[in-house]
């Protein structure tokens, strides 16, 4: 495809998303920026989810990384559903009864002041970090497909391209937040999997197989192994499924971002029902994305297809380069919808958070000034500008790896905090919490980077969250005790 359709599909997938914001927006106040006045249908929710828990990272990524870590992802996601259950029976309900805007309020009445705070700024950190990622991967295939060579003999800007993907986000969810990312995100969503199910209809095609031989080669594929017990790496089964529990807990039912949504929904019954469906969901369409990264080194095999230097530019490669045009097509409209769907809920939910946490907005009978909030909104897409351009730097690896391992270091502190929180009725000195939190995150890193200098052969994986979470646990339980000795005296 030519640089100048490419565009103007972009410009028309937006168009869309456009007027759905302004639909949505009549009527729109502060509880529809932060809450959608409790009024997201939960099927929407869950569907919506979906493409907000894939973002382009999955939908690069996990095709890619099929090569080196073949199904094992799929362990992760056997994981998830464990992570996902507890979110319904245990977070839910707290939630709900506490009646939360941020998710992080519990965290002042369960500690104090500094624990509430330190809760909150790892979120910032954490979600600004992991939008970036995921908006990082579509600027770079934007630009390639579009910008780079949208006018002859002129090349423009890498920031240019970031600067108008975020300029788009900001678009559509500057004025009512929370109650138009609900609807953008479900129809994101059904854009994000239509494109990747055209696409196996391509491949398939083209390679003239039948569905039944499709599924033949990608059982006999050595691609589709799913589970590895054996050694020590990152992509052992203990460690893929019992890190992908705590992740889902931990990125999900900890996370301002995802639960704002769940948070939206009129209530608890029905926001449960919302991830036990989006659970069904989730296992599916992994298989398929699993299935296409598969058939796509098979297609690139038949068709000695050797032009990218990741394996997060193979899909990239094949639908630009390699196929006819309206699959190129439908891979912009599914990679903008994958990255969109999760990026446009984090500038919400991090404007969200600030406002509600740090300017004390919808607290205590405190009302939203509606300019301060917008300054916020524009802050944070601007950190978000920066910390792409600071991507494109130094990334050298794959993205879903470094992701989920700045995941591991940022919300293991909340997975302790939480959890410790829920458990036990221990009382902790709140001053001690940051300090806690940081020896924690440092003793992780002596875990992640230390170990493979005495062990042979060993990784960390994503345990590397367990970890933390459970160094912050041990820790405030002896801070308790100190604490509780210190009252008896």
């Amino acid at each position: 495809m030519s640089p100048l359709i490419t565009l103007a599909i972009l410009l028309s997938y937006f168009g869309v998303l456009i007027v759905l914001s302004w639909y949505t927006s009549k009527d729109a106040n502060d509880q529809s920026f932060y809450t959608g006045n409790k009024k997201s249908p939960w099927f929407l929710v869950a569907f919506g989810m979906i493409g907000a828990s894939l973002s382009g990272v999955t939908f690069l990524s996990v095709p890619g990384a099929v090569v080196n870590s073949h199904f094992g992802y799929f362990q992760v996601v056997l994981g998830y559903m464990v992570g996902y259950i507890i979110i319904a029976r245990v977070l839910l309900p707290l939630y709900y009864r506490l009646n939360l805007t941020s998710i992080y309020t519990y965290l002042e009445s369960r500690y104090g002041t500094t624990a509430y705070k330190t809760g909150a700024a790892y979120f910032l950190l954490s979600r600004v970090i992991g939008a970036s990622f995921r908006l990082f991967l579509i600027a770079g295939v934007l630009h390639l497909a579009i910008f780079q060579n949208l006018i002859d003999g002129v090349e423009i800007p890498y920031w240019i391209t970031v600067a108008i993907t975020i300029a788009l986000i900001f678009a559509y969810t500057a004025k009512s937040g929370i109650k138009t990312v609900v609807y953008t995100d479900a129809l994101q969503t059904f854009f994000l999997l239509a494109s990747v199910v055209l696409t196996i209809i391509f491949i398939v095609n083209k390679l003239e197989w039948t569905w039944t031989e499709t599924l033949t080669h990608l059982i006999e594929d050595p691609n589709t192994q799913i589970f590895h017990f054996e050694g020590n790496g990152g992509n052992v089964f203990w460690k893929q499924f019992l890190g992908g529990a705590f992740i889902a807990l931990a990125m999900t039912g900890l996370d301002q971002d995802m639960m704002q949504k769940n948070l939206s929904i009129s209530n608890v019954k029905s926001a449960q029902k919302n991830i036990y469906v989006q659970m069904g969901m989730f296992l599916i369409v992994n298989i398929v994305f699993l299935s296409l990264g598969a058939l796509l080194y098979q297609y690139a095999a038949a068709y000695n297809i050797t032009d990218f230097n990741k394996p997060d530019e193979l899909f990239t490669s094949i639908a630009l380069r390699h196929s006819i045009p309206w699959v190129g097509a439908f891979f912009v409209i599914g990679l903008v919808a994958a990255a969109y769907s999760s990026a446009d809920s984090a500038l919400t939910a991090l404007t969200t958070s600030f406002c509600v946490d740090f300017l004390g907005y919808e607290r205590n009978g405190k009302q939203t000034n509606k300019k301060v909030r917008r300054k916020v909104h524009i802050v944070f897409a601007v950190v978000i500008f920066f910390t792409i351009l600071l991507f494109k730097q130094w990334n050298n690896d794959s993205v879903i790896v470094e992701l989920f391992k700045v995941a591991g270091f940022t919300y293991g502190p909340l997975l302790g905090l939480f959890s410790f929180g829920i458990l036990t009725k221990r009382t902790v000195t709140d001053s001690h919490v940051l300090p806690i939190s940081l020896i924690a995150i440092v003793f992780t890193a002596a875990y992640y980077f230390g170990l493979p200098y005495f062990i042979d052969g060993f990784k960390a994986g994503f345990e590397v969250i367990i970890i933390n979470g459970l160094l912050t646990f041990v820790l405030l339980y002896a801070d308790s005790l100190v604490t509780l000795k210190n009252n008896n005296t």
